[in-house]
């Protein structure tokens, strides 16, 4: 309740004493002998009454926390104070008595300024010849400490807290001006919350924890007094100091013996009070990602989260103001990471690679739809390695090794999951034929277009002659397992056998930078020069001719929200690591926190897409046209509707896996963050198969964990015409002359080619034996050609293959997996 109105003729006296008394100070202190003039007091009261009265009050720094999207488990704290406001009522009565008595007894019984206080300390000063005693009231400090927190400036900071008269006088008005405006309560209040209390504790409720690991609502008296004798001198009263602990313990019975005094407790329980032994047994509050609170578990998810933060304009115009709000905002910030999800796929990780293998196993996991972040996992510690003791062994790359550089294991702050600073990212491989894919889909190619994939192909793309990848001038390219791979092959086969000798002429017709295009829509950055250089125009993409082999790098958050985008329908989402932000000064969430998607890729272009990717992971497709996965174990561990790919880089340098349901999207790279090119992935996780016992592994029982309680959504299936396009029947040229065959094929608005390995049939040699495909077809489809050995012989060992439409082998040397 306000205390009672003194009236005007009160406050004017108030005034004019405190004009006159200025004046007296004024005086006093430039001309000692002038002390008691009636013009130096009379200049005083006309200077005091110019004073400005509106007080501007910046909210004081708040510790901004973080949860995991159950909005219960705190994951992070940041802040530059640490401080959080609380209400009167949350800070026990023992503490607001305890600060009133050590600071103000007059605190309920004046205007904000104590007038007889002011004279008293005028005196006693004078006589002393030096500042000896005080005489600002709660209010004139409040003041005080309210001007240097809305100071903008380094000299305003200095203005605010100099010992000058000008300072005092200014802080006279104001503090009579607040009294106006707010009840005793208020001021009390806001004082408590503002006070800095030593140890990075800076308010009441960061104090109390910070000492004794409680609420302020449950101080006791003599831990209330504690408190209140540290905002005098906090470094000179600091009790977990043993050198200074006596000093801290009489300046504590000081407080107790003023609190008797002034009425807050009795004799007997103030004698009971001093009695009380100091215990401290509260500890500084966790600040950041590399806190005990937060790295062991979280790190790299709340590096993401601050990140990410930094980036958004709605916080400031700049990245220094943006961390200012961040850090002294206050805010309550439900993040979206999925507890579940996190441990599982750290759990998994851990079980695999250890922290100090050269190579990191990253998973990243998303909600499509959303852009959520769920998951950041790697085997590495987040934190800053030791420069007295590192840890970290040296770097893997044999150049910075040989000069005593260390590398990123087992601890770092670099954000291998996220990209960022100097983290470009990793070769993802075969996962980028989707990108391949979903070009063609949008171009008119069915997902049953057909072409015959060779062991080797030789494209038309021109590239620099003697390179690793190049026949001639050309790029080439040949699969890893040719057997396995080889013949008409359309989108489903192609995908789920990961053939190369498909995508890169599927590429070529599409054009590479319609793939690329593709890329940059699902939310792939292209961070090194290199990339953004190719990725930089369509002429650059245009001779892109690896892109569809996943050459670039990514990172395996990037990846999986990709993924993800065709897994909501190609609904584009920016990953966000955020599900909530609630500002508590205001209390109003903002809308930065809500998702940001927009249609990336047609909606049945997504999920022919999608009914391709099933393929890979032993699913099937709506249409039951898979046939073979590189990954084909995973839909009986997950046992829901799945989706995903699989990709390696040349010599095994890389390997990528991601798996998805409707509801999560994981993704999850194995490389050497420290050397790129290195050529040991297999011989540093102990031989074994880097796809099926490593990267694989990680990431479907990460995705069987985070689905396992969720109900089994399907995927929509894609309209037929996009499925199988412009279906043509076949004409039938068994035993046909080969060169009639190819023209009525051709007629028919076929593409034929002939295969170069006869085949053993009932018609005459050199006859047409059989077509593949046969019966239907889309229009302009390939139909591969067999030739007919001839009945009972065996065909002939294959010679070199000259298909038809120009092409020619690869020699041996030219290979790209």
């Amino acid at each position: 309740m306000r205390r009672r109105d003194h009236g005007l003729l009160t406050n004017a006296s108030s005034l004019l004493i405190c004009g006159l008394l200025a004046g007296v100070v004024v005086a006093a202190a430039a001309f000692p002998a002038a002390a008691i003039s009636g013009l130096a007091a009379k200049a005083g009261a006309e200077t005091f009454d110019k004073l400005p009265t509106e007080l501007t009050v910046q909210r004081s720094p708040q510790i901004s926390y973080a949860y995991a999207s159950d909005g219960k488990t705190l994951i992070a704290m940041l802040y530059d104070e640490n401080r959080r406001d609380i209400p009167l009522d949350q800070m026990s009565d023992n503490m607001q008595k305890a600060i009133i008595a050590a600071e103000d007894q007059n605190f309920f019984h004046h205007n904000g300024v104590d007038l007889k206080g002011i004279a008293r300390a005028f005196v006693a000063n004078h006589n002393a010849g030096e500042t000896e005693q005080g005489a600002s009231t709660l209010t004139m400090q409040y003041v005080r400490m309210a001007i240097s927190y809305s100071a903008r400036t380094p000299q305003e900071v200095v203005d605010a807290t100099e010992d000058t008269n000008a300072r005092k006088l200014r802080e006279i008005r104001y503090a009579m001006a607040v009294e106006k405006r707010l009840t005793k309560q208020q001021i009390l209040e806001r004082y408590l919350n503002i006070a800095p209390f030593g140890n990075g504790a800076y308010g009441v409720f960061a104090a109390s924890q910070v000492y004794f690991n409680k609420p302020p609502k449950d101080l006791t008296v003599p831990e209330a007094a504690l408190l209140a004798g540290l905002v005098k001198a906090p470094s000179a009263f600091d009790p977990t100091d043993p050198a200074k602990r006596p000093d801290a313990l009489d300046r504590r019975n000081w407080v107790i013996d003023q609190m008797a005094k002034t009425g807050a407790i009795s004799r007997a329980e103030a004698d009971a009070a001093k009695q009380t032994e100091i215990k401290v047994s509260g500890k500084r509050a966790p600040n950041g990602c590399t806190s005990q609170l937060t790295a062991p578990k979280w790190g790299f998810f709340c590096d993401y989260l601050t990140r990410w933060w930094l980036e958004q304009e709605t916080f400031g115009a700049n990245s220094y103001d943006r961390e200012r709000r961040l850090k002294s905002g206050g805010y309550k910030i439900i993040t979206s990471l999925d507890l579940k999800i996190q441990a599982a796929a750290q759990k998994h990780i851990d079980k695999i690679v250890k922290a100090d293998n050269p190579d990191a196993l990253m998973v990243a996991a998303v909600e499509p739809g959303t852009g959520r972040v769920q998951a950041l996992a790697v085997n590495r510690h987040f934190k800053l390695d030791s420069r007295t003791n590192p840890q970290n062994k040296l770097s893997s790359d044999p150049k910075k090794r040989s000069k005593g550089v260390r590398g990123s294991r087992p601890n770092t702050t670099n954000p291998l999951l996220t990209g960022g600073g100097d983290v470009d990212g990793y070769q993802a491989g075969s996962t980028f034929k989707l990108f391949t894919m979903i070009a063609a889909l949008e171009n008119g190619y069915p997902l049953s277009y057909t072409i015959n994939a060779q062991d080797r192909y030789v494209s038309r793309i021109p590239v620099e002659e003697g390179g690793p990848a190049s026949c001639g001038h050309f790029y080439c390219v040949e699969n890893a397992n040719p057997s396995w791979m080889r013949g008409p092959r359309n989108m489903w086969t192609g995908f789920g056998r990961s053939v190369n000798t498909y995508f890169v002429p599927l590429e070529e017709r599409v054009g590479p930078e319609k793939a690329v295009d593709v890329a940059k829509r699902l939310g792939i950055q292209f961070r090194s020069s290199l990339d953004a250089q190719y990725a930089g125009s369509k002429q650059a993409a245009h001779g892109w001719g690896a892109f569809t082999l996943g050459v670039s790098q990514t990172t395996p958050l990037d990846l999986a929200n990709a993924y993800a985008t065709i897994a909501a329908d190609g609904k584009y989402c920016s990953p966000t690591p955020v599900r909530e932000i609630l500002d508590t000064f205001t209390n109003q969430k903002l809308d930065v926190a809500n998702p940001s998607c927009h249609q990336a890729i047609d909606k049945d272009v997504a999920r022919a897409a999608v009914d391709a990717a099933r393929c890979p992971v032993g699913d099937q497709s709506a249409f039951g046209k898979c046939n073979g996965g590189t990954a084909a174990n995973v839909h009986g561990i997950v046992k829901k509707p799945v989706f995903g790919k699989s990709g390696t880089t040349d010599s095994n340098r890389t390997a990528a896996f991601v798996a998805g349901t409707k509801q999560v999207v994981v993704g999850g790279i194995l490389a050497d963050p420290d050397w790129a090119q290195t050529t040991q992935l297999r011989q540093n996780v102990g031989g074994r198969d880097i796809h099926g016992q490593v990267v694989n592994k990680a990431v479907y029982e990460t995705l069987a964990d985070a689905v396992r309680d969720l109900p089994a959504e399907e995927f929509a299936p894609p309209p037929e015409k996009l499925a199988f396009g412009d279906q043509r029947s076949i004409p039938d040229v068994t035993c046909k002359p080969v060169d009639d065959a190819r023209a009525r094929l051709r007629g028919a608005g076929f593409d034929p080619e002939v295969s170069s390995n006869p085949e053993r049939s009932n018609c005459p040699a050199g006859t047409v034996a059989r077509t593949d495909p046969s019966g239907r077809t889309v229009k302009g489809g390939i139909v591969v050609v067999y030739v007919s050995s001839g009945p009972g012989a065996p065909p002939p060992g294959p010679g070199p293959t000259k298909p038809s439409r120009g092409v020619t082998l690869c020699p041996p040397v030219c290979r790209d997996n």
